[in-house]
């Protein structure tokens, strides 16, 4: 019983730490500015993998995913911000959706090298993608509504030139951007204010209902799903699916400034809906009695089946996994990350992003941490259908409350939600 705790602990640490670094983030972003803030995550970065690879107990890797955890809190938030700051209206969806996509590549990559290499020299490899972060940001430029924001003119043209092109009509887009500018400090008093709360409740709202789909439960015990499901090679496995969320976030990224943010969450949702149906069908189908086990030690307990019962409905499990991951990766995983790049004001960006990280990175912690306990309670099929009924709601909750924000410029949006 103690070694599971501390397995699940250790696989949900990193979540706890990327909550702090959501608020974290949400300083540094409208302190230092968007580029400087990416450029000091390589610290906790790399701190928090040389803690990994020295360590000589667990505690030292519980410190050390703490510091990966924190820095990846902290980039989750600033990456979206900058994207959607420096990107053109025409492109938005497509770069901003990219967060998602090397998101998803990088959980491909650790799957791919986990099976060759030892736990250390992971994590030694791991490292590198920081410090060549740090490396191409010295280069780039901060984003021009930052500089603007702090009367800083000259060089958000010089941004503009560098971003646009020579050709560009800079001036006019500094106009745009100088038009909605704020230059006063947020105030608490000025939640009160319909342009401010409502996208920080859709923002709030889109990052719960994202990660209470259960994406995190499925994704860091897909190796423990497939080997309870009797698939002989689970690491392979988990590459495959990995490899599924890859392919479906790019079509994502490619279609989102075509179709529109609204209709890949619509269509998402249900595929998702769908998904965890026919996962908890499986699971009645593969315990007929409807019950895992007494022993809450035990996730999935498919040897109290029949004999033969699981292995003959076994692409089941397989075709609704897939299907889960495939749609998710369309919608709920890279647009939520996009909108709340989009639909905060400018003053507000900074504290608005970090309460939304907070609420994502929160609730995958407790999501992940729960699993476990939330299978005993409510048995596997249990846990799947009350996934099904959260994907349901995704859906109502996209169709009343979430703006387009397609083709739209960031003081298009920030307009629209002062009008409503």
């Amino acid at each position: 019983m103690y070694n599971n705790f501390l397995t699940c602990f250790l696989k949900s640490v990193v979540t706890l730490g990327a909550a702090v670094g959501g608020v974290l983030g949400g300083y540094l972003v409208d302190k230092i500015g968007r580029k400087l803030s990416l450029m000091l995550c390589s610290v906790p970065y790399v701190l928090g993998y040389i803690v990994i690879i020295s360590a000589h107990n667990v505690w030292m890797l519980y410190f050390g995913r703490m510091l990966t955890g924190l820095a990846s809190g902290v980039t989750s938030l600033v990456v979206p911000v900058y994207i959607s700051e420096v990107s053109h209206p025409k492109v938005r969806g497509m770069l901003g959706s990219c967060v998602q996509l090397m998101v998803v590549t990088g959980i491909l990559g650790a799957y791919v090298a986990g099976i060759t290499l030892k736990w250390r020299w992971l994590a030694v490899l791991c490292s590198f993608p920081s410090c060549i972060m740090l490396l191409f940001m010295s280069f780039m430029p901060e984003t021009p509504r930052f500089l603007l924001n702090r009367n800083k003119r000259a060089e958000a043209v010089a941004a503009l030139c560098f971003l646009r092109g020579p050709h560009a009509d800079h001036e006019w887009e500094c106009q745009q951007v100088e038009a909605s500018v704020q230059e006063e400090g947020l105030n608490l008093s000025e939640f009160k204010n319909p342009s401010i709360y409502r996208p920080l409740l859709i923002g709030v709202a889109l990052m719960f209902f994202q990660q209470i789909t259960g994406i995190n439960a499925v994704m860091f015990y897909a190796e423990t799903i497939f080997e309870e499901a009797n698939f002989k090679d689970s690491r392979m496995a988990s590459v495959v699916v990995s490899s599924i969320q890859v392919c479906f976030t790019a079509v994502a990224a490619l279609i989102i400034d075509k179709t529109g943010r609204k209709v890949l969450l619509y269509i998402s949702g249900l595929i998702m809906a769908l998904s965890t149906a026919l996962f908890g069908l499986y699971f009645k189908m593969a315990l007929p009695n409807g019950n895992n086990s007494s022993n809450s030690d035990v996730w999935f307990t498919l040897n109290s089946a029949s004999p033969g019962t699981e292995s003959s409905i076994s692409w089941l499990a397989v075709v609704s996994l897939g299907l889960f991951v495939a749609g998710f990766a369309l919608g709920w995983g890279p647009v939520p990350w996009l909108l709340i790049s989009e639909i905060f004001p400018l003053k507000a960006r900074g504290i608005s992003s970090g309460a939304c990280v907070l609420t994502n990175w929160g609730m995958a912690f407790l999501v992940t941490k729960e699993f476990h306990d939330l299978i005993g309670f409510l048995t596997s099929c249990g846990t799947f259908w009350l996934f099904s009924a959260f994907c349901c709601l995704n859906v109502i909750f996209t169709a009343f409350y979430v703006p387009e924000t397609k083709g739209q410029t960031l003081e298009q949006i920030e307009a629209y939600f002062g009008r409503i």
